[in-house]
């Protein structure tokens, strides 16, 4: 069973236990998520001709702007959101670095 197909809406959890099974499927799928993610930071080191091209400023902002728009229609604080997505992008690219350099040593 998927983590999509046992969810239990926030307005159906009836005590702290609910809520609290529910927050952690949801920080499993988030994981699960971030790996799934972290598979295509390492493939784009496989493909980058060389270290410069791995921190891309134009792809940041973008991704940003994008988390803004998404935040927006998700009804999600982008004051949460933002400095988690700058945590993250910054954390990929220094893997995205190490990957580059073990990759084409």
């Amino acid at each position: 069973m998927s983590a999509q197909e046992s969810a239990v809406p926030a307005s159906a959890c009836a005590t702290m236990s609910d809520v609290r099974r529910e927050i952690d499927r949801v920080d499993r799928a988030i994981v699960e998520l971030l790996a799934e993610r972290l598979g295509y930071i390492e493939r784009a080191a496989a493909i980058k001709q060389n270290r410069a091209s791995v921190r891309d400023e134009a792809r940041i902002a973008d991704i940003y702007a994008k988390v803004k728009v998404l935040c927006a229609a998700a009804g999600f604080p982008h004051a949460i959101a933002e400095p988690m997505f700058r945590a993250l992008v910054e954390g990929c690219i220094a893997h995205e670095l190490k990957t580059f350099d073990a990759k084409h040593v």
